[in-house]
């Protein structure tokens, strides 16, 4: 009896937690759109609409904004899901937790200009920084990030470039899924890929 009551009151493991990250406009919507159609749901709060910018939606959660100020009581609720986090705040998830991280990365000048399109967008200036300026922070900010989740035990990674989805969405899917535990659509997942949005290709890209 004794027994039996201590495995009943021992506690649930926790389920990992599949975290997006990236930097700004790196493809991490179009990652969690993939997810979502495969099978894990998104954590998300319907906040920030979809628009011109990110017409199939941002999959956002408000919350994860705050983790630098330490609201990580969601990530109860985050386990088992999909949920964003930018790579600025990556260093603020709690050592309590397992995840499973999928690091987007995406051409540079590719970034750049979608940044820009964005600004232009809503109006907002885009010259406080200039492009050569901002490249060198990402790069760097980048490395950082890579250094940092590479020490962490509770930090399982894999780097999913955004050019290599749209060049063979299949293949990339394909890497996700075994990564997460093969147990997603691979089909729907690669068939959510729209080639349309590729709107800022390194090679159209104009030199500033």
């Amino acid at each position: 009896m004794k027994r039996f009551l201590q495995e009943l009151l021992k506690p649930t493991p926790k389920q990992a937690v599949t975290i997006v990250s990236g930097l700004p406009r790196s493809g991490t919507s179009m990652l969690m759109k993939m997810l979502e159609a495969g099978g894990i749901p998104p954590l998300t709060d319907q906040i920030r609409t979809a628009d011109g910018d990110n017409p199939k939606g941002y999959y956002e959660f408000e919350r994860v904004k705050k983790l630098d100020e330490g609201d990580t009581a969601w990530l109860e609720e985050a386990q088992g899901k999909a949920v964003k986090v930018i790579s600025a705040l990556l260093k603020y998830l709690p050592q309590d937790y397992t995840y499973k991280m999928i690091f987007m990365r995406r051409e540079i000048e590719e970034i750049l200009a979608s940044q820009r399109k964005m600004l232009v967008h809503r109006g907002e200036p885009t010259d406080t920084v200039s492009d050569d300026r901002m490249k060198g922070l990402f790069i760097k900010h980048l490395a950082q990030a890579e250094a940092w989740m590479n020490e962490q035990p509770n930090i399982d990674v894999i780097y999913v470039s955004y050019n290599d989805i749209l060049q063979d969405p299949v293949k990339q899917a394909k890497r996700i899924n075994q990564f997460l535990g093969n147990t997603l659509d691979v089909e729907k997942m690669a068939g959510v890929v729209d080639q349309a949005l590729y709107r800022q290709r390194q090679d159209e890209i104009s030199p500033q």
